[in-house]
């Protein structure tokens, strides 16, 4: 016979995962929307920082997330950006697609009002392929693009990338 207590603990694993599920729906669709917004990127820790101007489409169902946009710099260089990403709970992977190196694969999971992807390009950058992303929700109508990748020279961890978006 099944103790009733694995009934309660199955009914609450249940309603836990349908809660979390519910949380991730509700943060995921604050996304939705147009954006547009200033910040900063390095090609590479050591090149110089390029101020850029950037516009977004974000769009958001239950399980995913897609950022559209383009970054302009240097007056005439526009570059495409996008990223893909599906949920499973609060768990995060997808591709984002706009590095020099080709299309890279994300993977990650939501801690308060961010989502924290590990990034793994698809050629070497900075004398690996490995970086951070954060996506993170700035108030109700903000959201700031972070990228941080560690310095072959010095070992320590640079910005590489910070765009501050406000929705439109």
């Amino acid at each position: 016979m099944i103790s009733p207590a694995r009934f309660v603990l199955a009914g609450c694993l249940l309603f836990a995962a349908s809660a979390a599920h519910a949380d991730e729906s509700k943060f995921l669709q604050s996304f939705n929307g147009n954006f547009a917004g200033k910040g900063t990127v390095q090609v590479t820790t050591q090149a110089p920082t390029v101020s850029v101007s950037c516009t977004f489409k974000s769009s958001a169902t239950s399980s995913s997330l897609s950022l559209d946009g383009n970054c302009r710099g240097l007056v005439l260089v526009t570059r495409s950006i996008s990223a893909q990403l599906k949920t499973s709970g609060n768990k995060y992977s997808g591709v984002y697609i706009g590095s020099r190196t080709g299309p890279a694969q994300l993977n990650g999971s939501r801690s308060g009002n961010a989502i924290n992807l590990a990034i793994r390009w698809a050629k070497l950058v900075n004398g690996d392929r490995s970086a951070q992303l954060t996506v993170k929700k700035k108030g109700a109508n903000g959201i700031v693009l972070t990228v941080t990748d560690r310095d072959p020279k010095t070992g320590k961890n640079v910005v590489t990338s910070r765009i501050d978006l406000r929705r439109t």
